[in-house]
């Protein structure tokens, strides 16, 4: 669990994934993302597709920020061959990072066989890319989400990830049954879809367990670092401050 009390507003970067995922996004949103994640120390930027990817590269070129895209974005209802496809072209692309949407339909209706492949040919096409498995939670009982976590700790996928953000996101009582059910398994939790008021509500999911918080919000967010202190929601810094976030 995360001890925010060691992290100053440039070491907190590291917990969120910047991303730029709307519809409409043009080239100059993208390259706006990408200086916002430098700026902040994010861990990665997200675009929806890898059609941006050339942009993101030549945008973090030298940074540390892996480069990042959603697979079967929002929808997840592609077959395993489709999602294999778009990953492996999205990491020959340049990604170091997928999130592939789980089939909420096929959870739903016990077809489990169904999502475990889904989630094989997602792991092999990944090959070195970390690989985020998001769950949808809010169109799951919790049922569907102990069943979607077991396999994910099977298949050894690197992070649950609740939400995509398109529709609504976790309660923190979703969030917190993730959190039981992959205890102890190696699989990390990345929270999206954060409600308002997004700041109190990403360092509380952060306070609980959350290994990454993924939003279009990481600015503001990570700025409230210290007025959330000021409030005693988040715990106080315990080394000195050795970074800050410039304009």
């Amino acid at each position: 669990m995360v001890d925010l009390s060691l992290f100053d507003k440039w070491a907190l970067g590291k917990l969120f994934d910047h991303s730029v995922l709307p519809k409409n996004t043009q080239e100059k949103d993208i390259r706006e993302g990408c200086r916002q994640a430098i700026k902040y120390n994010c861990a990665a930027f997200y675009s929806a597709s890898y059609f941006w990817t050339p942009i993101v590269m030549e945008e973090l070129a030298g940074t540390d920020i892996h480069i990042a895209t959603g697979i079967d974005f929002p929808f997840g209802a592609s077959p395993s061959a489709v999602k294999a496809f778009e990953t492996e072209h999205a990491v020959a692309a340049g990604c170091s990072a997928v999130d592939m949407v789980i089939n909420v339909g096929a959870l739903k209706d016990k077809r489990l066989d169904v999502i475990k492949q889904d989630l094989k040919a997602f792991k092999a096409a990944a090959g070195p890319a970390l690989t985020k498995v998001i769950l949808e939670v809010c169109f799951l009982t919790d049922e569907d989400i102990k069943n979607a976590c077991g396999l994910l700790a099977e298949v050894g996928v690197d992070y649950a990830k609740t939400s995509t953000g398109q529709f609504e996101g976790p309660t923190m009582e979703q969030f917190l049954l993730m959190r039981k059910c992959l205890e102890g398994s190696g699989v990390k939790l990345k929270v999206a879809g954060v409600k308002f008021p997004r700041p109190q509500n990403a360092y509380v999911f952060l306070l609980a367990g959350a290994d990454l918080i993924g939003t279009r919000a990481a600015p503001a967010i990570i700025e409230a670092l210290d007025q959330m202190r000021s409030i005693g929601m988040v715990p106080a810094l315990k080394v000195p401050a050795k970074h800050a976030v410039h304009a």
